[in-house]
């Protein structure tokens, strides 16, 4: 976490996150056929966000990026055939979802080597987005499972196929980023 940059700097730096999240999610490694994918490290950005800024501004990113992704996906909400679905939808889809990874500043903080605490934070604010996609599954999402198979397996193993590869993935790309760029300031500081 840097300490000697402006509002303005750590702003502008939020914003490019948010808008490189919203890339990467554009970029689908492998997708579902009802929704859910496997990204480029699309929450990562989020994460870094997170890191470098601290919880306050990691929440703040993660909310606006909740925001973005609510609107570019709205067509899902309209999905819903209840007011109390859609409400769950937005929060249990977005706003929950994407807004958790701004905790990663939070976990990551009890650890005494940074690489770890970064590796389980992203981890644990993947596993907050799983959980709330889990949710969503049983709750809003529970017409798609088929009738031999309970609702709550249907939806731990849909949403377990992407979310999982994508938190683990996720994980060591942000361990790596960071391993990276403190490898990157250390030499700039040696020179």
């Amino acid at each position: 976490m840097q300490t000697n940059r402006t509002k303005t700097q750590i702003m502008v730096e939020c914003a490019l996150m948010i808008a490189l999240a919203t890339v990467l999610g554009y970029i689908p490694i492998f997708e579902m056929p009802q929704g859910g994918s496997i990204t480029l490290c699309s929450m990562a950005p989020i994460i870094l966000a997170a890191h470098r800024n601290g919880l306050k501004w990691g929440l703040f990113t993660g909310f606006v990026h909740s925001l973005i992704q609510m609107l570019l996906g709205f067509k899902n909400v309209l999905y819903c055939t209840t007011f109390p679905a859609m409400v769950g939808c937005i929060l249990l889809d977005y706003v929950i979802a994407f807004t958790a990874l701004g905790l990663a500043a939070a976990v990551e903080k009890p650890f005494k080597n940074k690489l770890v605490g970064i590796g389980v934070g992203s981890v644990v604010v993947g596993l907050i987005r799983y959980l709330c996609s889990f949710l969503s599954g049983i709750l809003i999402w529970g017409g798609y499972a088929p009738e031999d198979m309970p609702v709550w397996l249907y939806s731990l193993t849909y949403n377990g196929s992407y979310m999982i590869p994508e938190i683990i993935i996720t994980a060591v790309a942000v361990v790596l980023l960071v391993k990276l760029l403190d490898v990157r300031q250390k030499k700039k500081q040696a020179a």
